[in-house]
């Protein structure tokens, strides 16, 4: 895909959607940091669900760590793998503690330390709390770069590299959050909605899908 069709799938995604938001909710870098830790193979909106009960109760290192693993898991326990969730939230937040004062790190490599956090969950955390420009690539973000074009990978590391070198510079903030909910949305796995994709015209997806029969 040529640079111009790269800046025409950008600005048209951000036409209908200027300030595009992490379907996530979170009032804090940590709330942002335990519900993307929880998100890994489940939905934002269990993760979503699980946590309007736990944040009004819990939503600090410290107050999350005085639930205990116990505690921490009868909040999650709707969400997948919870039991290995829960242990990997208390030993964050005795991290966080004991190596950072209680504050969520600014640093990838200091993200990716944290027991659970991935590449993909430290880039969610710097993107959305802290406004870096980094481009978290979920199975989504994965599925619409490969398909539409607009930047091939054979795995998401070469898929993030591959965004961060073709995607313009004023984009870079938001992109990802422009591609996940296209996925999410229009361009989903068993049968991209190509009849209603804004995109479609600079896609370069040759098996485009038809309206289905009324």
């Amino acid at each position: 895909m040529n640079a111009t069709k790269r800046r025409a799938i950008y600005e048209t995604l951000q036409s209908i959607n200027p300030h595009p938001e992490t379907e996530l909710e979170f009032t804090t870098p940590f709330e942002l940091l335990i519900a993307v830790l929880l998100s890994a193979q489940a939905t934002d909106v269990s993760v979503n669900k699980a946590m309007r009960r736990m944040f009004p109760v819990a939503n600090t290192p410290q107050t999350v760590l005085a639930l205990g693993e116990e505690g921490v898991a009868d909040y999650i326990k709707t969400i997948g793998l919870y039991r290995t969730k829960a242990k990997n939230v208390i030993a964050t937040c005795e991290k966080l503690i004991e190596q950072y004062g209680g504050e969520v790190p600014r640093t990838r490599e200091a993200l990716e330390g944290l027991p659970g956090v991935g590449r993909k969950t430290a880039n969610v955390v710097l993107n959305v709390a802290f406004g870096e420009p980094t481009i978290a690539v979920d199975t989504h973000i994965f599925r619409v770069a490969n398909r539409t074009g607009l930047a091939p990978g054979k795995d998401v590391k070469a898929v993030e590299i591959a965004l961060e070198k073709y995607t313009p510079k004023e984009f870079l903030v938001n992109a990802h959050h422009w591609l996940i909910l296209h996925g999410r949305y229009v361009c989903k796995a068993r049968r991209p909605e190509c009849w209603h994709c804004v995109i479609e015209p600079v896609c370069e997806f040759r098996q485009k899908t038809p309206p289905p029969d009324l």
